[in-house]
């Protein structure tokens, strides 16, 4: 006990001291409680904060310096602009996870445990750390594939990364169920489901086995795909801890004016990426949902070639079907269409009004069509979306809400390669390709329009068949767990705990900050 309430103690002095509350405070009206409980644990405390620096830049360090668990708390925010806002989401999406490395002692010791010291013996000339983030970091190394020396990436997972983690988010969880249960105004904000999701999706990737597993898969799915490239695992040397794949000699996206001087065409490349992601999304139904600027690199070949699939994104079959219709008609301004396949696909009740819901699709699909990339706010998009949808009672699809998040950040990649991107015409020859090759009298939208009890029996529920990286993805857009998931059950449980645990951590902590104010 006494340990858990020292690192809540912790915990809550570092939001003292911060420019968080301050920030979100602007979003949310925080109750004069909260301030003042957090008043009391910050003072004597220094507060050193840039007012030189915007508001975006000043929240960001703010969170990189509480470390490792409240920079995934940022990052998984960033997703959920249904809960902080859109303005802070948007803050939220630059924050870094870069930190100082740790030894290449203690690296090679984790390597030479996770992979097997037989293993490790293959490893030719490992580089000191190249870099570094709040979970793992990347060594370069050689080995021999086939008699062939290959340059390969080796990514290791900080030691106790996951016990410190561990600790910090069990604290963090019972200080939300605290302010849950002292300010009835936070339940709809559901802070404890929110950090039990960080804890389950974090650990997920704390196992860079998970990772490896996308990779592979990713690249299996874009193999025959001309201008894309994913780096291979090499599974002898991958672990729970350790992740190795090829290493790639190329040019960070962001490296404009380099990729120029190689002579590639930066405007292609912008257009590339829109389709290379569209594609992945409507043909695979897989796709990478992490996608900025940090994690793309244009290789010798002139490939765009991704890395770190930590995050990826998944649509069942028939929802792709809907997803390509949906996209395909707003780029033929048939919003009626468009409306009938939001009823047929079960995304807004059986009782709307089609003609209402197509007039409201019209406000969205009109003032940005024809449009360049730079023209168009993919903020303002997302919010008219969210509009539409509180005012049809519409069933937000998780998947396809991930879908849109990282169709904003793939847009700004493009916009920021070549302004002039046009994103609808960019989209339309993949789209109407897909639906093409896939015409199939089984499963195209005309027919089940026509036929509402066949369409009633194939509406899927959830996606298909999801890995547990995935589903807790899908748990985060959706912002609640099933309640006949394991998930549930373990956040029932760990409920029970804190409620038990409530009382003697109040007073525990009490005694903490009476005790903070007279040493600090």
């Amino acid at each position: 006990m006494i340990k858990k309430i020292i690192t809540l103690f912790i915990i809550g002095r570092k939001l003292a001291l911060s420019e968080v509350l301050s920030i979100v405070s602007k979003v949310h009206k925080i109750p004069l409680s909260i301030k003042i409980f957090f008043s009391l644990l910050g003072l004597f405390g220094k507060k050193n904060f840039n007012q030189d620096l915007d508001e975006e830049e000043r929240l960001c360090k703010s969170l990189e310096s509480m470390g490792v668990t409240f920079i995934k708390l940022g990052q998984f925010l960033a997703t959920r602009p249904d809960i902080i806002g859109e303005k802070l989401s948007d803050q939220l999406q630059t924050l870094q996870d870069k930190v100082p490395a740790f030894s290449k002692d203690i690296a090679l010791d984790e390597i030479s445990k996770g992979v097997g010291k037989d293993n490790f013996e293959d490893f030719i000339n490992i580089s000191h750390p190249i870099a570094a983030a709040s979970i793992a970091q990347v060594h370069k190394a050689q080995i021999k594939d086939n008699g062939i020396l290959k340059e390969v990436a080796i990514k290791v997972l900080r030691p106790d990364i996951k016990k410190v983690f561990n600790q910090e988010i069990e604290a963090l969880m019972l200080l939300a169920y605290i302010v849950e249960s002292l300010i009835k105004k936070t339940k709809r904000l559901k802070l404890v489901e929110v950090v039990f999701l960080l804890k389950e999706i974090t650990n997920h990737e704390m196992d860079l086995r998970f990772e490896a597993a996308a990779a592979n898969e990713f690249a299996e799915n874009t193999k025959n795909d001309s201008g894309f490239f994913v780096p291979k695992i090499y599974w002898n040397y991958t672990s729970e801890k350790v992740l190795t794949l090829d290493w790639i000699d190329g040019v960070s996206i962001r490296e404009k004016d380099l990729i120029n001087d190689k002579n590639i065409d930066v405007k292609n490349i912008a257009s590339n990426i829109i389709q290379h992601f569209l594609r992945h999304a409507v043909r695979d139904g897989f796709f990478h949902a992490d996608m900025h600027q940090g994690n793309l690199f244009i290789n010798e070949s002139g490939q765009i070639v991704p890395i770190d699939f930590g995050i990826m994104g998944r649509i069942d079959k028939l929802n792709r079907r809907y997803l390509a219709e949906i996209l395909f008609g707003f780029i033929q301004r048939d919003y009626k269409k468009v409306a009938e396949v939001h009823l047929v696909a079960g995304l807004v009740p059986n009782n709307v009004n089609v003609d209402e819901l197509a007039q409201a699709l019209r406000s969205i699909g009109e003032p940005i069509f024809g449009q360049t990339v730079k023209d168009i706010s993919g903020g303002k998009l997302l919010k008219q979306l969210f509009d539409v949808t509180e005012k049809f009672n519409m069933q937000t699809q998780p998947q396809l809400l991930m879908l849109q998040k990282t169709m904003v950040v793939v847009e700004g990649v493009a916009r920021k390669l070549n302004p002039n991107t046009n994103i609808w015409t960019t989209s339309k020859p993949v789209l109407e390709n897909w639906l093409k090759e896939t015409k199939d009298p089984m499963i195209t939208i005309n027919e089940t329009i026509k036929n509402t009890s066949e369409v009633i029996k194939r509406l899927p529920e959830f996606p298909e068949i999801m890995d547990k990286a995935n589903q807790a993805l899908t748990y985060l857009a959706s912002g609640q767990i099933p309640q006949n998931s394991n998930s549930y059950t373990a956040l029932n449980t760990k409920k029970i705990e804190m409620i038990a645990f409530r009382n003697q951590s109040i007073i525990g902590l009490l005694v903490l900050v009476i005790f903070g104010l007279l040493v600090f």
